[in-house]
């Protein structure tokens, strides 16, 4: 039996030298019979099927430390609002597994941190924004239904950067300050899904939920020592995400193990008749993505994307900790290739855009019932945007036409299709299977620094091209005290290449580690 699920069925003697011989193991927080601190959904099933833990317990825990860390203590800033509802879920959930001895479904009884861009039919979805305070969607979001007939719980709704707009730090009307990264209580989350990040890393609950349009769940993940999953555009539905721009949008796990985020995964990957971007995806997804969870890379061949690695402004120790992932990878088994080049690739950059942000806010707030404001005009004309917000909310409403008529993103649509060959090509001219880079080229910034090298990487190659992409830690900088994290990127569809790298890459360094700030709990 894991040693961390032992109290309610071993002599409080066993519990205490199993602790104390656990790698790394400093102190503990007992919730029933299991350690809440870095808790898996693997080990908090187990727990339950033993008997020695309850949903009901799990979500006090989490909870509490909410109270303890998010609202007081250090003040981290990353929840909207919990859920009144959660108590009475879990105790359902209890009551099924006393009479039946059976779990609900692979995500029974999980408490979840979900982005407060995600519709929640018993909670408002903000956004992030005042100017929707109170607005309540008429439905789950489809991973949100997903992950409740899995039998998880929606914990909290977590904060981000308003409407999305940033991937350089977590700010809004709707939750007044900064949401702080927990590792330095000076330092920003990056952008926008922060909240969940912050959330996940400070064990405020067992996994999370946030989006991506650019960055924003690979961003803050490499920002707080999580994993992240950005999924190949049309594996997984938007249906029911706030957008940002929908051609670029994708939903997700948010993690502190490669593990759980694909346990989540396999539950929200799929088709939606919701979605019609997602009509291919019940055939090209893998039958279980779990099943790629291998420690082998033998005759993987990794290309090192040093156009994007290797700035003028990266960071001396985030290159090291990226240098020393090339020998991790190697001893695995891979073949790393360390001369990789996409041809042309800065100039292909240029052009891809298109910013339809008015567009696609506009149609969600139509399927709203009695939204506070239903168009762009309206939220900013609302008094109701955060100051550093509104000039982009002020941009955006020069957008005209639709996204089939903008000239703009058609050009856009022309730019994209010749990043995807290019990359398409180069990889298969180096007979690489998957390519790395450093999710950011630079540790987190201080809170309100916006001069500094950002090194946000994440906007590149993944989100134009609508290939898969994936981060997971890397290491430590600054003495150790700042996380850093390794982008691995695939071709469509190879979302089972990016999880094995991935998963043996981390059983190998176990970089993961929980944030000073937020210790256990006593009692």
């Amino acid at each position: 039996m894991n040693p961390r699920i032992l109290r309610a069925v071993c002599p409080t003697a066993l519990v205490v030298a199993a602790l104390v011989a656990a790698p790394g193991a400093v102190s503990a927080q007992m919730v029933g019979g299991v350690e809440l601190m870095e808790l898996t959904i693997a080990e908090a099933h187990e727990a339950m099927l033993a008997g020695a833990l309850t949903s009901r317990q799990l979500v006090d825990a989490y909870l509490a430390r909410i109270d303890a860390y998010d609202r007081n203590g250090p003040t981290i800033n990353a929840i909207i609002m919990t859920n009144p509802r959660a108590r009475a879920r879990a105790d359902s959930l209890d009551w099924v597994l006393r009479h039946t001895g059976e779990l609900t479904g692979p995500l029974h009884g999980i408490p979840f941190i979900v982005k407060d861009n995600f519709d929640t039919h018993d909670m408002p979805t903000t956004g992030g924004s005042a100017s929707l305070e109170g607005s309540l969607p008429a439905d789950d979001a489809y991973q949100v239904r997903r992950i409740r007939e899995a039998g998880a719980i929606v914990l909290a709704k977590s904060n981000l950067a308003e409407f999305a707009f940033t991937a350089l730090e977590t700010v809004g009307s709707m939750l007044p300050g900064w949401t702080f990264n927990p590792y330095a209580l000076n330092r920003v989350t990056a952008g926008s899904s922060g909240g969940t990040a912050a959330a996940v890393a400070a064990n405020m609950g067992l996994v999370g939920l946030g989006s991506d349009t650019g960055n924003s769940i690979r961003g803050p993940s490499s920002h707080n020592a999580l994993v992240g999953i950005r999924s190949t555009q049309g594996l997984t539905s938007r249906d029911g995400v706030m957008p940002l721009y929908a051609h670029r949008d994708i939903a997700g796990p948010m993690t502190r193990t490669v593990e759980d985020a694909v346990r989540v995964f396999d539950v929200i990957a799929g088709s939606d008749p919701a979605d019609p971007v997602t009509v291919e995806a019940d055939a090209r997804r893998a039958e279980r993505y779990l099943d790629f969870l291998t420690t082998d890379l033998e005759g993987v061949r990794i290309g090192v994307v040093g156009q994007i690695a290797y700035k003028q402004s990266a960071d001396v120790e985030i290159l090291m900790r990226f240098a020393e992932s090339f020998r991790d990878l190697e001893r695995l088994g891979a073949t790393v290739v360390r001369d990789f080049e996409i041809p042309g690739l800065d100039s292909l950059r240029s052009g891809t855009g298109c910013s339809r942000f008015r567009y696609d806010i506009e149609n969600y707030l139509a399927d709203v019932p009695n939204p506070p404001v239903r168009t762009l005009q309206e939220i900013a004309e609302s008094g109701r945007v955060y100051r550093t917000v509104l000039p982009t909310v002020e941009r955006f409403l020069e957008f005209e036409g639709t996204p089939d008529t903008n000239e703009q993103c058609i050009r856009g649509r022309e730019r994209e299709a010749l990043l995807r060959s290019a990359v398409v090509e180069a990889m298969t001219a180096y007979d690489v299977d998957a390519l790395i880079y450093p999710s950011w080229s630079n540790p987190p910034r201080l809170v309100g620094d916006m001069t500094t090298p950002a090194g946000d990487n994440s906007q590149w190659p993944s989100p134009p091209t609508g290939f898969p992409a994936m981060t997971v830690p890397m290491g430590w900088v600054r003495d150790g005290t700042l996380p850093a994290g390794l982008q691995i990127f695939a071709q469509a569809w190879n979302e089972p290449m990016l999880i094995r790298i991935a998963y043996a890459y981390e059983q190998a360094t176990h970089h993961r580690k929980p944030p000073p700030s937020t210790p256990p709990l006593g009692g």
